[in-house]
């Protein structure tokens, strides 16, 4: 099972991005995707939409450790 931060990272890397292509994608700052990607801190709502859109992956996938 993998926390919400793993998940977060592993699309990252998947994808060839960096945090800083994804965070200005996001409109975030580095060191806020960087927190979300270490598990110090979780997105907003907003946020986390945004990041779903962004990946093309449903909340779900994003936030159930269940969910692979």
């Amino acid at each position: 099972m993998k926390a919400f931060n793993e998940k977060l990272r592993e699309l990252r890397a998947e994808r060839g991005l960096t945090q800083k292509q994804v965070a200005t994608a996001l409109s975030i700052t580095i060191p806020t995707l960087s927190h979300w990607e270490c598990g110090y801190q979780e997105p907003s709502y907003k946020d986390l939409l945004a990041i779903c859109r962004f990946y093309e992956v449903t909340a779900d996938y994003l936030i159930d450790p269940k969910e692979h």
